[in-house]
């Protein structure tokens, strides 16, 4: 190997998997925020579909994934958001996701998501609440 050739890239962790921060979950009456971080894609598929999972599950009339922290999202993360809004629609529950980066929005609407995922501007739209 060249003198001063460096190859610790292919060999380290990815830093933003490493410190992006696990979703934060709130919930205010029958209704429940997701708030994501960072990079939604296969890496982190699996660490947050037992989370998304429990979720869609639970007693939430309206479930709000919120993607203002998120830095990218590839079709594995748009599967993990479209599975969530299943699960919980096949219990009656609204999922909605807050998102407001023009490029993830293309990403919805070109995957034809915009009615599944109905994207909104803000996590106080997507509780439906006007105060």
């Amino acid at each position: 190997m060249r003198q001063g050739h460096r190859t610790d890239h292919l060999t380290r962790p990815r830093s933003a998997y490493e410190t992006d921060r696990p979703p934060v979950v709130r919930e205010s009456g029958d209704s429940v925020v997701v708030e994501f971080a960072g990079e939604i894609d296969i890496l982190t598929l699996h660490r947050m579909t037992p989370l998304l999972d429990t979720v869609a599950a639970g007693p939430y009339r309206v479930v709000a994934l919120d993607l203002t922290g998120v830095t990218f999202l590839d079709c594995s993360g748009l599967t993990l958001l479209v599975r969530t809004a299943r699960r919980a629609g096949a219990r009656g529950a609204r999922t909605t996701v807050v998102c407001r980066h023009p490029l993830t929005l293309r990403i919805i609407a070109l995957a034809g998501l915009d009615e599944t995922l109905a994207p909104v501007d803000s996590v106080r739209e997507a509780l439906g609440r006007t105060d």
